[in-house]
């Protein structure tokens, strides 16, 4: 017999949503379970019938395998599936799956560069963000003023900002010239505008933010600006390990699967112009 567990955790392997979406579902009664209008706290099986909007979920499919992509993403795009502003979204550039769909592992703000990661898992998802899991990001960041070594320390050890202390775990000098300099930064977490907010709290600003690590996976040379590329077996293995959980294969793509995604990659999206005012979210 299969082991009960809570609905929203179930629901969150098929990719239909993160925990926290799924739970809106439920508020919603959006969720039956065996014909019954689901609430929270509520548990099900693999084998009970469980239906969201009407249409009926097939557990059983989405235990064994999972999807992993990386995606490097441009400045001008925003991490929301739609956007009333008529702006693109990260999702406009990714592979179209059938019967699920991609949740993003956080989010980069529009004027942040690089490295985003989608998976069609959403437990995986929510342990990758979840702040008690520690998994460290590394950025890119150019920032225009004086910096010394007070500065660099202070960063390190702590610095008090509006919701709390934060601090860079790592911080090594990459170049530049005159008042723009280069760092590689490493954070624990995920806060709003962290990067940003740590490096203001010092007099400096931050002109270019890209993130180039999540966990143990760096972002590759060879996938360019807009372009995406889903993980093999051993990274997503590691991904899993990370959080403490039990790996899933990944699903095996045919021929004409490939030949279809090749496709959507190269398809065009046409971004709007930059504006001169930027605004800033990590």
């Amino acid at each position: 017999m299969s082991e009960s567990e809570k609905l929203q955790k179930i629901l969150a392997r098929t990719g239909i949503g993160s925990r926290r979406q799924i739970e809106d579902l439920i508020r919603d009664g959006r969720i039956k379970v065996n014909g019954q209008v689901a609430t929270i706290g509520d548990r099900a099986t693999v084998t009970d019938k469980i239906e969201v909007d009407g249409r009926p979920v097939r557990l059983e499919k989405h235990q064994e395998q999972t999807r992993v992509l990386v995606y490097n993403k441009p400045e001008g795009e925003i991490c929301t599936r739609h956007d009333p502003e008529g702006r693109p979204t990260v999702f406009t550039r990714l592979p179209k799956i059938s019967g699920q769909r991609w949740i993003s592992v956080g989010r980069l703000d529009i004027n942040t560069s690089g490295m985003l990661l989608f998976t069609t898992d959403g437990e995986l998802a929510n342990r990758l963000m979840h702040p008690s899991y520690q998994v460290d990001r590394e950025y890119a960041v150019r920032v225009m003023g004086e910096v010394d070594e007070d500065m660099l320390t202070r960063l390190r050890e702590g610095v008090l900002l509006e919701d709390g202390i934060a601090r860079f775990s790592d911080i090594t000098p990459a170049g530049g010239t005159g008042i723009n300099q280069w760092f590689y930064v490493t954070l624990l977490e995920g806060k709003n505008r962290e990067v940003r907010r740590l490096w203001e709290s010092q007099g400096v600003a931050v002109s270019r933010l890209k993130r180039v690590r999540f966990g143990p996976l760096m972002l590759p040379s060879r996938i360019k600006v807009g372009q995406w590329e889903e993980l093999g077996e051993k990274d997503i293995k590691a991904l899993y390990q990370l959080v403490q959980l039990t790996p899933k294969a990944p699903v095996q793509s045919g021929p004409a699967d490939k030949i279809r995604m090749q496709r959507q990659q190269r398809k065009r999206v046409t971004l709007p112009p930059r504006r001169s005012a930027r605004r800033s979210a990590k």
